[in-house]
């Protein structure tokens, strides 16, 4: 596996996940909501998580009010672009342990790791075998 980590700039030490992201914005985690308070500034969502919570936003009931939220949130953080060095992460990753469902997720923690930045996420299991990458659950 290709060992380049980057500096992310500005700071950023955790990426968000898009179910953090979510039980943000639902307000289901009073502990999530209080490390994404402590942590601002120094966190950052993947591109491909806001694809991700658009994407949700399109089977919502209020879609118009949903997109605001979205959009005042995603303007609160740092939307960091999927390159080619967290493609190539996301290649060798896949090639190694194989291509499921979560798919996205893949995505999402190959960014983390080629970034050097530990991944927020609720759902550990879905990351427990990629190689290398930090996680943290912040809704216990």
């Amino acid at each position: 596996m290709v060992a380049w980590r980057r500096d992310s700039g500005g700071g950023v030490n955790y990426l968000l996940d898009t179910n953090a992201c979510l039980d943000f914005l639902l307000e289901r985690s009073p502990p999530l909501i209080a490390r994404v308070g402590d942590a601002y500034g120094r966190m950052a969502v993947s591109a491909v998580t806001a694809a991700e919570l658009r994407v949700g936003n399109r089977a919502s009931t209020d879609p118009a009010g949903d997109a605001r939220v979205i959009d005042a949130f995603l303007t609160g953080v740092e939307v960091l672009p999927f390159d080619e060095v967290a493609a190539t992460i996301y290649g060798e990753t896949v090639r190694r342990i194989g291509m499921r469902r979560g798919s996205f997720d893949r995505l999402i923690a190959a960014q983390a790791l080629s970034l050097g930045l530990t991944l927020v996420t609720n759902n550990e299991r879905d990351f427990a075998e990629i190689p290398g990458l930090v996680v943290e659950n912040w809704t216990r």
